[in-house]
């Protein structure tokens, strides 16, 4: 089974998409399912993993109902207010949503420190009663404060998305190596192979240019805990869905089968925790 486990779906809304900037003027539209149906089609991939680009209930519920209309869906990642002191009640509601399995925050945007304020880790400290995972959306200038987040909670389940965004254009990589590496001793931590080429220069990059990183991240994380991601439709900046998947896949040519299998598509299956049957393939 080959899964893209990092894609998003939205309705464009200028007010709910501040993040969507003038140079990333080609994004400012709809982008829904009947689009990427194609590009799935085209190159083999069976189920993908949709997540969120909005901090709102209302579309973690907007993606959840997608996910029941298609089932090329194999699971969402929404977004809760972690922070709100009703997170508990939150996340019980939550809990009734089949394909839901984990949320996300863009930390990114947010203050080095804020993965260990303790009103965040307090929301942090719930999700495992209920079974949810975590995605990390960070830059490198956050790392430390990841690493002390999931060195906190060992049974956490977390995953960090776009290799934490390394400095692919200005080919700065000693400092996210070094807590890169600290990062993937906690086993509870995976790590997806995506977002890269909007983090080099969208217009001149070469394959080249990722694999000092992509050597990092497979020294560190092994084969078992990394996972292919397109970013699809943010990848469309600097690269076509094909482009973007023959990134990894030149990468890992010499690899053997089982190792390419688990890296598109075995350890999402197992980290999501999909139902393989509901998209034809056995458990």
């Amino acid at each position: 089974m080959k899964i893209d486990s990092h894609q998003h779906f939205w309705k464009y809304d200028a007010v709910r998409h501040p993040w969507i900037t003038d140079r990333m003027s080609a994004l400012k539209r709809d982008f829904m399912p009947n689009e990427l149906d194609g590009e799935r089609a085209a190159h083999g991939i069976d189920a993908t993993i949709l997540v969120q680009v909005d901090q709102s209930e209302n579309e973690t519920l907007f993606l959840l109902e997608l996910a029941d209309r298609h089932p090329s869906i194999g699971a969402v990642v929404g977004w809760v207010d972690l922070r709100s002191p009703r997170i508990e009640d939150r996340l019980r509601h939550f809990s009734q949503f089949e394909k839901l399995r984990g949320f996300r925050h863009i930390a990114e945007v947010e203050s080095e420190r804020f993965l260990v304020r303790d009103d965040f880790c307090r929301g942090i400290a719930c999700l495992r009663q209920f079974g949810f995972i975590y995605e990390i959306l960070i830059y490198p200038k956050q790392l430390q404060a990841a690493l002390e987040l999931v060195t906190r909670f060992p049974d956490q389940p977390f995953v960090i998305d776009h290799m934490a965004k390394p400095e692919v254009r200005t080919k700065n990589i000693a400092g996210w190596t070094a807590v890169m590496r600290e990062i993937a001793k906690n086993p509870n931590v995976y790590c997806k192979v995506s977002g890269l080429v909007t983090e080099a220069d969208w217009d001149h990059w070469k394959k080249e240019d990722f694999r000092p990183y992509l050597d990092v991240v497979l020294d560190a994380f092994g084969t078992e805990r990394l996972m292919f991601g397109s970013d699809w439709p943010v990848c469309t900046l600097a690269a076509s869905y094909q482009q973007v998947l023959e990134i990894i896949e030149e990468y890992v040519r010499e690899y053997p089968a089982d190792v390419k299998g688990k890296i598109f598509g075995g350890n999402a299956a197992h980290f999501y925790r999909l139902k393989l049957a509901q998209h034809g393939f056995a458990a």
